[in-house]
């Protein structure tokens, strides 16, 4: 049996007696006369739009039905409620939109929309209170709106209602040319007094005296269209909540497409829209940069309106339509045409799924109950029924919904670096992982949050399709009268992090504990907290006017997995990181636990996968040893080829490039050597001399002493050393694989595949800005800093070296003891505040010296 695809985990099932547990409890069942197309609700009523043409108004506390509001010839399509004004606007299949008294319960205006009849249904509708504006998703597929402050709606609302002295409240309108049509015998043209009495366009409120007259009847003027929005009906459609003063709307439609407007210049104008590719889309609802689609297939499209990117989808019920989406805090609830609710977590893992309505469930919409404290799911079906389900109020589950509430601009950032330190940690950003994969793009979206609100303009950049984002923040410094340019400084860093099983653990490792002067947890050395204080340093010269360098952060979320997709992000959006004079990096620690180092060299690596088959299945070396060349003893001697018996790698031409030591290195490493008790020879071979790995053996079948494999794979990588040349050592290897595999006269095949490469990267001691990053370590720490190198590899260093023309530097903040990606992670609590002021120190003194010029 074919597995159902979706990738959501159903949380919810269990083998207890209880079928259904952590399903919301009924509250309240409210009968209804026809379908429940749309709900509305204000503090004190439930608003229910139905097929029924009216709308009623059934009391919160009591259940109750309190009134019903009259004056719709066609079903009610959207409710929406606009509390600023007390105001319910009600859209319909008679090509009206009606607005209602919330507190009166009485109408107040009848708008019409620009061809009236002829833009057909108002599907959707959207209420923005700072711009005072309606808009109107229609049928015929224009985007229409209304502006209640303009000059227009002044001139139009001082009108009187256009009720004629009996009392009567027809509203002026142009006949339709089919609703209000004659018989062609009849040879007459159409107006409203035709009388068909197929449509229920032809139930006028004249036929009940009861019907109020509104105020005014209100028109879209022209100039309020967009024609052909979209190409298909606007289902449905939701406002952001405005940032900065800019209003963004967003349409979804039977064109399959999501379209994001800004609206902030009153008539809409497209910023982007998402291509679903999932059917029609029927519902939408917005938290922060995300929108949630649901679709006619069945899914809900997560889009990151930031990145412009499809997050994910969650499989709700294949082909079961998806007709309303409703949101508390991180759950997510979703509505389906089979009657079922189901609720998702923030990392879409399924934790209830229940029976709601006999038919179609078509509405949905959360508010609270009685009390403000216990929020309420309200529902809708076909099944003529509304009904009221009692809700729990989510914990926060990542630390990326929280806002972080900053200290004043004069107090000391040492206090944010902690708070917000304990929050990142929170995040479960661990790239490995499939399903940490949302958890990483939520620390993105704190981390550019915390950039912001540190003082920088922050982005996130998308770098693929299921890669994690970049988060870009620049801090402008300020420049004075004498210079023309600042210099730029880029910092590089990762939120990703690696796994962090219980086992070993001390703390949870994504709750960050103080112990001993320590900070522990899973993130904190490598790389959330260099990242934090290298941010914090940067905001307390900038609350200071003493930050006299832009500083651009580049933050990637793939470090830990090879840095997938970065190279090609950054140099699609260069232009938007702009010049750099400086890189800057914090990714590793001191040699030891007391002297500061400045690290000015990493190694680079070649990752190379091994794969040796025969055309034959797992064999029995009962029966078939010895009468087949067996592709395991082929890959013994393959490797057996790679070095010699004292270890040198037999590669030709390996060592031919490789730079010779120096006096001076010799005299480093017998200091260092004394300072950490290793052998000087020792930290050579680790940091400066190229060599070579086999990692693993794998057979294929079972592991039993009787198989002979039929394939066989290893890995193996190569680290290199300046001055080899990543290019030339690459195709080496690859060519002396080939070379020694047909020396064997084998029958197997061998297929030698280059997994990743990186460069190797060596700082400039004599440079400028590595003399500034000394001179303020030594500043901070009353001694001169150790020079040291790495044995291992970050990919993109010397990638934006390359990239931007200009040099690296290398500031590591933790010790020696912090137990980057083992048990009990750690950062020093001073070594991560002096690592702030080191930062601080730099950039000062990078500012006093005003334009600097990039190496060439």
């Amino acid at each position: 049996m074919t597995p159902h695809p979706s990738l959501s985990r159903d949380l919810w099932q269990t083998d207890s007696d209880d079928k259904t547990p952590n399903i919301p409890p009924l509250l309240h069942s409210l009968g209804e006369l026809r379908s429940v197309l749309s709900l509305a609700a204000s503090d004190s009523y439930i608003f229910c739009g139905s097929q029924s043409q009216d709308i009623p108004v059934w009391d919160k506390k009591t259940f109750q039905l309190k009134d019903s509001l009259r004056g719709h010839t066609g079903a009610v399509l959207a409710l929406v409620h606009a509390e600023d004004r007390k105001w319910l606007f009600s859209s319909s299949g008679d090509s009206t939109v009606r607005i209602w008294s919330t507190i009166a319960l009485t109408p107040i205006y009848v708008l019409s929309p620009y061809l009236e009849t002829g833009a057909g249904d108002l599907f959707s509708l959207a209420w923005s209170p700072s711009l005072q504006t309606i808009y109107v998703g229609c049928q015929n597929t224009s985007l229409q709106w209304y502006d209640f402050n303009s000059e227009h709606h002044a001139a139009s609302a001082g009108c009187e209602s256009s009720g004629s002295a009996s009392g009567t409240s027809t509203p002026r309108r142009r006949p339709h040319k089919f609703f209000d049509s004659y018989p062609q015998y009849e040879r007459k043209p159409a107006d409203i007094h035709a009388n068909n009495g197929g449509s229920s366009r032809d139930t006028s409120p004249t036929s009940d005296s009861n019907i109020r007259p509104p105020r005014a009847y209100l028109n879209i003027p022209a100039e309020n269209v967009i024609d052909s929005a979209h190409f298909g009906y606007i289902y449905c459609m939701e406002l952001f909540p405005d940032r900065e003063g800019v209003v963004r709307l967003v349409t979804g439609s039977g064109d399959e497409f999501v379209k994001v407007w800004e609206c902030s210049n009153k008539r809409p104008v497209q910023l982007h829209a998402f291509e679903c590719n999932n059917g029609a889309i029927y519902s939408l609802v917005l938290k922060e940069e995300t929108i949630y689609a649901g679709c006619q297939d069945g899914s809900v499209k997560v889009l990151d309106l930031d990145t412009k990117t499809t997050v994910r989808t969650v499989i709700v019920q294949e082909g079961i339509d998806v007709l309303s989406l409703s949101l508390l805090n991180s759950d997510l609830y979703t509505c389906s045409a089979n009657g079922q609710l189901q609720r998702f977590s923030s990392s879409f893992d399924c934790t209830a799924s229940w029976q709601a309505h006999d038919g179609i469930v078509l509405s949905s919409i959360i508010t609270h109950g009685n009390s403000k404290d216990h929020p309420c799911l309200i529902t809708g079906g076909n099944d003529d029924h509304i009904k009221v389900w009692e809700l729990t109020t989510p914990p926060e589950t990542s630390a990326a919904e929280d806002q972080i509430v900053l200290p004043s601009l004069n107090s000391h950032t040492t206090d944010t670096l902690t708070y917000a330190l304990s929050k990142f940690i929170s995040i479960r950003s661990v790239s490995s992982s499939p399903s940490h994969r949302e958890d990483c793009r939520q620390a993105a979206i704190w981390l550019k949050k915390c950039l912001n609100q540190l003082g920088a303009q922050s982005s996130l950049i998308p770098t693929g399709e299921g890669v994690n984002p970049l988060v870009l923040g620049t801090f402008s410094g300020t420049t004075s009268k004498n210079k023309q340019s600042k210099p730029r400084v880029l910092f590089y860093g990762h939120y990703d992090v690696i796994s962090a099983p219980s086992e070993g653990w001390d703390t949870d490792p994504f709750n960050m504990a103080g112990r001993n002067g320590y900070l522990y947890g899973r993130g904190a050395t490598d790389n959330k907290g260099p990242i934090l204080a290298v941010a914090c340093a940067v905001a307390n010269l900038l609350a200071n006017r003493a930050l006299a360098v832009d500083v651009v952060f580049l933050i990637e979320g793939e470090e830990e997995c090879g840095s997938t997709g970065f190279d090609k992000a950054v140099q699609k959006h260069k232009d938007l990181i702009g010049d750099i004079d400086a890189i800057l990096v914090s990714n590793s620690t001191w040699i030891a636990e007391d002297i500061p180092c400045i690290t000015y060299g990493l190694r680079g690596v070649v990752h190379c996968s091994l794969e040796i088959s025969s055309s034959l299945p797992d064999l029995h070396s009962g029966i078939e040893g010895g009468a087949v060349v067996e592709p395991l003893l082929d890959m013994v001697h393959l490797l057996s080829t790679l070095t010699d018996a004292q270890h040198q790698v037999r590669i030709p031409g390996f060592y031919d490039r490789v730079r010779q030591q120096t006096d001076a290195e010799k005299e480093l490493y017998q200091r260092l050597s004394t300072i950490t008790g290793r052998p000087a020879s020792s930290l050579s071979s680790r940091w400066r001399e190229p060599s070579l790995t086999v990692h693993s053996i794998e057979i294929s079948g079972p592991k039993n002493p009787t198989i002979i494999p039929g394939t066989i794979q290893s890995q193996v990588s190569l680290r290199i050393v300046p001055d080899q040349d990543l290019n030339t050592i690459t195709q080496s290897l690859c060519t002396h694989l080939e070379a020694s595999f047909q020396n064997l006269k084998s029958p197997n095949k061998l297929k030698v595949s280059v997994q990743n490469t990186a460069d190797w990267w060596l700082g400039q001691l004599d440079d400028f800005w590595f003399k500034a990053l000394e001179g303020a370590v030594q500043a901070e720490w009353g001694i001169a800093p150790l020079h040291i190198r790495e044995g291992g590899t970050i990919p993109s260093v010397p990638f934006l070296e390359k990239e931007f023309g200009c040099h690296a530097l290398h500031l590591p903040m933790g010790q020696s003891s912090d137990q980057a990606h083992l048990p009990n992670e750690r950062i020093s609590l001073d070594n991560l505040r002096r690592g702030r002021s080191v930062i601080e120190r730099f950039l000062s003194t990078v500012g006093d010296k005003g334009t600097l010029q990039s190496p060439a």
